[in-house]
């Protein structure tokens, strides 16, 4: 089978990347890894999804270069960045000669097992082997491998293109070298990358992202407020200052001495409404969640979701200039 893109030069590569998996996800990390100079090796196991692929990718670096956001790139045009980018359906070809390994398939710990034998069995002896997954702590899937010490999460925020925030999770037995050259690479590549010290369930964003959800949804099942305003409570409250400065410094700055004032003045309260919200054991009942749906449905029928997630983006990237013009200023 002739690869869509296989005839393409590899001009000024700053090394190979392999990504396993064309969806959303891998197709992000395609634009992400291009643009930052990286060739890229994109596999996955159906033809036609690897074409519907490619429209989608180019699509969006023509769209970055329209509004600037590859002015600072390596490769400033989407053509340059598009150049970089191969398909296959062979993931031995994919491997080869790639440092770096990007899986994106779907969220199923069986498949994870299985797909992370057969990358050992192709691996090189200094490849890195990273997964995307949100909630499978890498143990589960990497042990007993012959790169085990190689082996660990990036799990990205989505869409991961325009998003910068990437959490990396090594397992016990990942070798610490490796998680410093996977930070190295995720900067290089314009991402916001932290380090989980430990393997937790959820990683770090979907501790926080299901506490806040959990909140939100006792808040329409007490009758508190309606989903609308819970979404406008973030959207025009709290986002605001988050999408600038995070929780912590948020606090800090809203005390005359600090976040160790801001404790002081502010916790006996913070800890009464958590003490409550603690005893509320959270079960989600289909009432709450009709109610839920009907009004989320109200703002975007389900038909329509595919137009709103592309309004979403849109919405994104002009975040993603201004931040990029702010960052500028500094």
């Amino acid at each position: 089978m002739a690869e869509p893109n296989a005839k393409r030069s590899k001009t000024d590569s700053k090394g190979k990347v392999c990504l396993v998996g064309s969806g959303i996800v891998g197709r992000s990390f395609a634009v992400i890894f291009s643009k930052a100079g990286y060739s890229v090796s994109l596999h996955d196991t159906v033809e036609q999804q690897l074409k519907d692929a490619m429209i989608l990718i180019k699509a969006q670096l023509e769209d970055f270069e329209n509004k600037g956001l590859l002015k600072d790139c390596v490769h400033q045009t989407a053509d340059d960045a598009f150049s970089m980018i191969s398909t296959t359906l062979d993931l031995k070809e994919a491997m080869d000669g790639a440092f770096f390994l990007q899986e994106s398939v779907p969220e199923n710990l069986e498949l994870k097992q299985k797909i992370f034998k057969e990358f050992d069995a192709l691996a090189s002896k200094d490849m890195i082997l990273s997964s995307s997954t949100s909630a499978i702590v890498p143990s589960r899937f990497t042990l007993n491998l012959k790169h085990t010490k190689n082996c660990l999460v990036s799990h990205p925020i989505n869409p991961p293109a325009l998003c910068p925030f990437i959490e990396i999770l090594p397992s016990p037995e990942t070798d610490q070298e490796v998680v410093e050259k996977t930070l190295s690479l995720w900067r290089e590549c314009g991402m916001s990358p932290i380090t989980v010290k430990k393997e937790v369930a959820g990683f770090v964003l979907n501790r926080l992202q299901y506490a806040l959800l959990a909140e939100s949804y006792r808040l329409v099942e007490n009758d508190v407020c309606t989903p609308d305003d819970v979404n406008i409570t973030l959207t025009d409250g709290l986002a605001m200052r988050w999408s600038l400065i995070g929780p912590f410094e948020t606090g800090h700055l809203n005390a005359p001495k600090g976040i160790k004032d801001y404790y002081e003045r502010y916790g006996p309260p913070t800890e009464a409404v958590l003490k409550e919200q603690s005893e509320t054991v959270l079960k989600f009942k289909q009432e709450t969640i009709d109610k839920i749906h009907e009004s989320m449905c109200r703002i975007a029928p389900v038909e329509s979701i595919i137009e709103r997630s592309k309004l979403r983006d849109s919405r994104l990237s002009a975040l993603a200039v201004h931040r990029n013009n702010e960052k500028a200023k500094l």
